[in-house]
């Protein structure tokens, strides 16, 4: 039988002494009083410090805000701007809604992972880039929509998109 731990080794092996980031979130927490009606925020300065959502920090976050965790992986899981798993140096995400899909959203997609290599919703095995998808980036006017890097592309094609992509990563098509 082995036993859950609140830090993995991977977690300490990543914080090196004096790290200052469950002090920053815990500060973050008591500005907002530990209020559950603060959990977005609570979980966007959460992700900023740790660069992801893990299962002991959502788990930890639930018991100092005093909320279920259920409620807080099911907001962690919601919104797409959250992310449960490290993400690459790099990121694109490709807008799924309905505008974007009946834009041709879909076979975009599966053309950038051709390309990239990446399923969607992975990241690449050197770490470098993330495929990601979204329900709806509110975006319409703009199908089909990605974010790369965290810049909107409209009316985003292959094309495009994959000369950014090969760009970002430095390397030649």
């Amino acid at each position: 039988m082995t036993t859950s731990t609140t830090e993995t080794a991977a977690d300490r092996g990543a914080r090196p002494a004096g790290d200052n980031r469950r002090k920053i979130l815990e500060a973050t927490m008591k500005r907002f009083q530990y209020q559950g009606d603060a959990l977005i925020e609570v979980l966007h300065k959460a992700q900023e410090l740790y660069g992801f959502l893990s299962p002991e920090l959502l788990s930890d976050v639930a018991q100092r805000l005093r909320l279920p965790p259920s409620r807080v992986y099911g907001v962690a899981t919601f919104y797409h701007f959250f992310s449960l798993a490290p993400q690459g140096e790099h990121t694109c995400t490709i807008c799924l809604g309905t505008a974007c899909y009946v834009r041709g959203a879909a076979l975009l997609l599966r053309e950038l992972e051709e390309l990239s290599n990446v399923k969607a919703g992975h990241t690449s095995a050197d770490g470098r880039f993330s495929l990601l998808t979204a329900r709806c980036l509110g975006a319409c006017g703009l199908a089909p929509a990605a974010v790369l890097d965290g810049e909107v592309v409209g009316h985003a094609d292959r094309s495009d998109l994959a000369a950014r992509i090969q760009a970002l990563l430095g390397r030649e098509r």
